[in-house]
């Protein structure tokens, strides 16, 4: 396995890009013990949000598996960030939030979540083995589809 974050997402042909700083009054990170709390984080590419609209209404469900993945990898941009991107620092992904905009009757959350929690495995193997939570909900910022937040276990 490669030695920092973003080698081993660019060797499943993906990029990470910079850690976006946070949209209102909040931070986008923060530490507690060895726990890193990521705040949500929406689809991003080029600075732009992406997969705009609702899943089972505009967008479908496999484009929402994709902005679910494209978010994590905004997840995965963050705890880069936090870690210096040294892979070895992360221990694990402890918790997955999931959120995605959908109408009432749309019952397929977690198979859109799955977009990101495939990712987590794919980047960091066993360690990004997670608990996790998907909720179906009428918007988010932006008016992306998904956004998705994490907890991470993290080394000294």
């Amino acid at each position: 396995m490669s030695s920092t974050l973003s080698a081993r997402v660019q060797s499943l042909g993906l990029t990470l890009e910079p850690a976006a700083g946070p949209a209102a009054n909040y931070v986008s990170k923060v530490q507690v013990g060895d726990l890193l709390f990521i705040s949500g984080q929406v689809p991003r590419r080029n600075g732009e949000a992406v997969f705009l609209g609702r899943v089972g209404d505009t967008l479908s469900e496999e484009e929402g598996r994709q902005a679910a993945r494209q978010a994590a990898l905004c997840v995965l941009a963050q705890l880069a960030d936090a870690v210096g991107d040294d892979l070895a620092r992360v221990a694990r992904v402890v918790r997955l939030g999931v959120f995605v905009a959908c109408p009432p009757d749309f019952q397929r959350q977690s198979t859109v979540a799955d977009g990101a929690s495939d990712l987590m495995v794919d980047v960091l193997g066993d360690a990004g083995r997670h608990a996790r939570t998907a909720v179906g909900v009428a918007s988010l910022p932006r008016g992306v589809a998904v956004e998705v937040e994490a907890i991470v276990q993290i080394k000294p």
